[in-house]
């Protein structure tokens, strides 16, 4: 958010430099939080909108020198924060979509 309201980030000199340090970044995070979770449907919602996030943040690097690379910029580092608030909220137990054990009987 810094990038986008024109201060200084280390490293970084435009929207193609912010958009790769969003990715690797964000690619990291999600691999970390991801180790050892269930694959159940939080777990599928969670790596769905991983994808969408990866897909936002490649269009952001791609079309960096358009005039719409701040708003694209804008929309990766959001989608970045909604896939972090899906998986802190499944890590703090405040989602119930878990798989439960099917009883036949």
């Amino acid at each position: 958010m810094a990038f986008l309201m024109n201060n200084d980030v280390w490293f970084v000199k435009d929207a193609r430099g912010m958009s790769a340090v969003g990715l690797i970044l964000g690619a990291v995070a999600f691999l970390v939080l991801r180790t050892g979770n269930a694959h159940d449907r939080m777990g599928t919602v969670e790596t769905g909108a991983s994808i969408v996030s990866l897909a936002l943040g490649l269009v952001a690097l791609a079309f960096a020198e358009a005039g719409a690379a701040e708003v694209l910029l804008a929309v990766f580092m959001g989608s970045i924060a909604v896939v972090w608030l899906l998986e802190l909220a499944d890590h703090a137990g405040l989602v119930h979509v878990h798989a439960t054990p099917v009883t036949h009987g």
